[in-house]
């Protein structure tokens, strides 16, 4: 009985293609609104987790904050002391107390932006402070000479490591970068550097770029000690700890933060809190996922619209076969056997628009993560879900002319024009 309603449905389909093409419209737009919205989305959420994770899995960052708030000032406008920061002295214990656990600390300051200059040619940069761990913490390639070292930071020389774009810019001609000093304008003054290092420059951007090579601004990294050089507070509010291969890193966090509570402990408004890259990734991914999933559910509504033409169309074909309901009837069909024949009908006709829906959302999505330049991630339990929800609508809306079909008295149908 199934394989025959299942032919019938198909035949009435073919009988009325447009109908049923715009019958169908609904559901296809629906489906395809929200698995390209779930795949843009998830593609989204992969590139964040990737990228994000490239800054190091074994990162634990150690931040100063106010007791009870979630980040270094609060709405009570305190700001930490000389005391309250993390000091050399303390990093250095740190690194002597978790030797076997511990790679090395991380410490950068931001020294503001600025450009480079010789003559016509120019180079925007980002000036960075950082220590000679810098590297275990963040990728860094490295194409030619060397990165800060301790002595650098020691010697609070005037070193700096460049981009290959700044490079280019500023060394067209191709000569060796490396031993050449270069000129920075700052807002207030202008210093001079010599080049130790050259990396590549490898941006974070998630697919968009909108900066031409010429104008792009890559980080300057010089030691930290010269970039606070000027600056009365020589500690530090952020540090990263590199944990080794052989650390567990949720134990390690627990470990530092033990550690820190530790120190912290006579200090009554400021606290240092141990947080590492993993939490970040699944707050960021439960986030996009949540963004993601809310506006799937708004574009969802075009699927009860969808649903709605179902029942519609539904209700005219009943009213077009009264008396072939008639005549099923009068030789002995059932009322189960009518409802059953129009409620797969309305189903034939969701499942078929939610197949299209779903090829078309997929496609969609392919060209748009193309486009963009992002993974396309294909979730199978989404596109199953999707398929079995428009199914799901088509017995929903379905049931109603299916009822009205096996209500018809036969006699009354035979004699319907």
């Amino acid at each position: 009985m199934i394989w025959e309603n299942v032919s019938l449905a198909l035949s009435s389909l073919k009988s009325n293609k447009m109908r049923a093409l715009l019958t169908m419209l609904g559901i296809i737009i629906g489906i395809m609104s929200i698995i390209a919205i779930l795949i843009i989305g998830d593609a989204m959420t992969a590139t964040v987790s990737t990228n994000l994770a490239t800054l190091g899995a074994n990162n634990i960052t150690v931040i100063v904050r106010e007791r009870g708030a979630n980040s270094r000032t609060s709405s009570s406008g305190k700001t930490p002391s000389t005391d309250d920061l993390i000091s050399d002295r303390m990093i250095a214990d740190l690194k002597s107390n978790f030797s076997n656990a511990v790679d090395g600390v991380s410490i950068s300051h931001p020294a503001g932006n600025a450009q480079a200059r010789n003559g016509d040619l120019y180079a925007n940069i980002s000036i960075t402070g950082t220590n000679a761990d810098y590297t275990l913490a963040n990728n860094i390639s490295m194409l030619s000479g060397k990165f800060i070292s301790d002595t650098d930071v020691k010697d609070i020389n005037q070193s700096a490591v460049v981009s290959d774009k700044f490079v280019k810019n500023m060394f067209p001609d191709g000569e060796d970068p490396i031993g050449q000093q270069v000129k920075i304008y700052k807002s207030s003054n202008i210093e001079i550097f010599t080049i130790i290092g050259v990396y590549r420059h490898e941006a974070i951007d998630f697919g968009f770029s909108t900066v031409s090579d010429k104008d792009l601004s890559t980080t300057f990294y010089i030691p930290v000690s010269t970039a606070k050089q000027n600056l009365l507070e020589k500690n530090y509010a952020i540090i990263t700890v590199v944990g080794s291969e052989n650390s567990e890193v949720a134990t390690l966090t627990a470990r530092l933060q033990n550690y820190f509570d530790g120190i912290y402990a006579n200090n009554t408004v400021w606290r240092a809190a141990a947080t590492n890259m993993t939490s970040m990734l699944d707050t960021i991914a439960e986030t996009m996922n949540t963004i993601s999933v809310s506006i799937a559910v708004i574009a969802g509504i075009s699927l009860l619209v969808g649903g709605i033409g179902v029942m519609n169309i539904m209700l005219v074909s009943v009213t077009e076969r009264t008396r072939e309901i008639g005549t099923r009837k009068a030789l002995g069909a059932k009322n189960f056997h009518i409802q059953f024949q129009f409620v797969t009908e309305a189903i034939i006709i969701s499942s078929i628009g939610g197949v299209i829906g779903l090829l078309m959302g997929i496609g969609t999505g392919a060209v748009i993560t193309s486009i963009f330049e992002v993974p396309l991630v294909i979730s199978p339990l989404t596109t199953v879900a999707c398929v079995l929800f428009s199914m799901v609508i088509g017995i929903f809306f379905g049931i109603y002319p299916a009822n009205k079909a096996a209500k018809l008295d036969p006699i009354e149908a035979l004699r319907y024009e």
